[in-house]
């Protein structure tokens, strides 16, 4: 397993797609903003409606200005402007977040094991720490990083850096929990990360040191009580 295990200090998280279940927040999201708006989205089939949305926000690589200036002029909305449902967005995502599934008694596992936790995700600053807080678990964080609020973001070395500064931990004393090939694993290893996968549907033959399921095999991971998935440990 090597001996790195028993120095492991600190464990920094991506948001999206690895504690916060996107897609599944997405859905719910633009379910409710049809129903809440019906009054000016009644000719559009709901159907329509959050398949398109879900097409053009491309799992959140798309700004929401853009993918609601194309759902206004695609579907012909008027009563509401592009800035309207955006603002509606802003306000109202935050109240359809979703967790995977055993998040908070994976942050306990980590935190009662004394391991400091960190945070790092792309983003608009506070639309990223609404959704935070919305999901309870700013607490458990000794330090976030916000890309919006940073002036860099991932896979840029230097947040990582910041956030491992912050965490007072060498990159060695680390590892990284993500949900993306480059911008999460590739990016922690490049500092000297070692970086745990959280798998995801659309990648395969991912590079990370470790490959999980779920959150609940990430203490498992950090504590070295799982055999590897990864030659590379």
């Amino acid at each position: 397993m090597g001996e790195w295990i028993n120095i492991i200090k600190a464990v920094v998280f991506d948001l999206d797609g690895t504690l916060l279940n996107r897609d599944a927040s997405v859905k719910f999201f633009i379910e409710k903003q049809y129903q809440r708006l019906n009054k000016w989205l009644n000719h559009i089939p709901k159907d329509n409606y959050i398949t398109r949305f879900t097409e053009l926000d491309d799992r959140g690589q798309v700004w929401k200005d853009k993918v609601y200036q194309q759902l206004v002029d695609e579907f012909d909305i008027t009563g509401l402007t592009w800035e309207d449902l955006l603002q509606d967005y802003i306000n109202q995502f935050k109240k359809s977040c979703v967790p995977f599934s055993n998040l908070i008694s994976t942050l306990d596992k980590l935190t009662n094991s004394n391991i400091i936790l960190g945070m790092i995700t792309n983003g608009k600053g506070q639309f990223q720490l609404d959704n935070i807080k919305a999901l309870g678990i700013e607490k458990y964080f000794h330090t976030i990083l916000i890309s919006g609020w940073e002036g860099m973001k991932k896979p840029e070395p230097q947040i990582f850096f910041k956030a491992l500064e912050k965490l007072n931990v060498s990159p060695a004393e680390s590892i990284y929990v993500g949900d993306h090939p480059d911008k999460d694993i590739k990016a922690a290893q490049n500092v000297g990360m070692k970086a745990v996968w959280k798998k995801d549907h659309q990648w395969e033959n991912v590079k990370a040191d470790f490959i999980v399921e779920g959150l609940e095999e990430v203490p498992l991971a950090v504590m070295g009580k799982k055999t590897c998935q990864n030659k590379a440990w």
